[in-house]
């Protein structure tokens, strides 16, 4: 029988690429993810200094700190309290909107979470903000008279901060209280008569607690005049990223703390910096 003879197909060659094409191959799905990186929403807010407001004087025509059933000093200083201005939570950023807002210094990239825990809508989060305030507002009362060893039965604290929202204020408000019925104790104002301000969540038995946009709450202080801001401790790091020129950050921890801080700031003492 005759034998027939099989022709091996040749194996194929590797097809060389240049650099320059195989960069091309690999930048079309990495130009396409970019592409749906930038458009599609991303969960996140985009925050910057927002207002301050003097919780020894008047906002909107209203005393932020009316007090009643005891006297009251006068001041002449500023004691300022702050707060951030964040995008609506109902607003999706596209990558493109982040990575501005990432290497900005007057912006600060957050989790939407972050700013706005009660989620859900616009409404809602504004609603959310105003419950923690007013929950902030009793327990700075609280906190500044149980300090004073003053009768809350006796003493009326009226706080109103026209729909400035969020839980911060507790410190600079339960400062404000003591300034205003106490002073610094010995006669004069617990400020000396300067521009400071102070941020910080408070508990009922004084314990000052951390809060969130410390960076951008020591530019906005800083933008309307303080010199001094005190800040919960645990918020040192944070505030000291984008320090403004000429504005000192002072740790602190509790009401007690703060109060014995500016005391000592008004006569020269030794008062750690953050």
């Amino acid at each position: 029988m005759p034998t027939r003879s099989f022709r091996l197909p040749r194996p194929l060659r590797p097809v060389r690429l240049s650099r320059s094409a195989t960069l091309g191959l690999c930048a079309v799905p990495v130009a396409a993810l970019l592409v749906v990186a930038l458009l599609v929403p991303l969960p996140f807010t985009v925050a910057r200094p927002g207002p301050t407001a003097n919780v020894l004087g008047g906002r909107d025509g209203q005393q932020v700190v009316d007090i009643s059933g005891a006297p009251v000093r006068e001041t002449e200083g500023e004691l300022r309290m702050a707060a951030i201005a964040a995008t609506a939570p109902d607003v999706r950023h596209g990558l493109g909107d982040l990575l501005d807002g990432w290497f900005r210094t007057d912006r600060t990239v957050m989790p939407t979470d972050a700013v706005y825990p009660g989620g859900g809508s616009v409404r809602e989060a504004e609603r959310y903000n105003l419950r923690e305030m007013e929950k902030s507002q009793h327990t700075a009362v609280d906190a500044a008279l149980a300090y004073l060893k003053r009768d809350p039965e006796r003493v009326k604290v009226t706080l109103d901060l026209a729909g400035i929202g969020g839980p911060s204020a507790g410190l600079p408000l339960a400062l404000g209280i003591v300034d205003k019925l106490d002073g610094d104790g010995s006669g004069g104002e617990l400020t000396g008569g300067r521009s400071v301000a102070a941020t910080g969540t408070i508990a009922a038995d004084g314990t000052v607690g951390p809060i969130s946009g410390a960076a951008l709450k020591a530019q906005a202080v800083a933008r309307d005049g303080a010199r001094v801001f005190l800040v919960p401790e645990s918020n040192c790091a944070e505030a000291r990223a984008e320090l403004p020129r000429g504005l000192r950050l002072v740790p602190v921890s509790t009401l007690d703390g703060a109060v014995e801080a500016l005391r000592a700031l008004k006569g020269g003492g030794r008062v750690a910096r953050c």
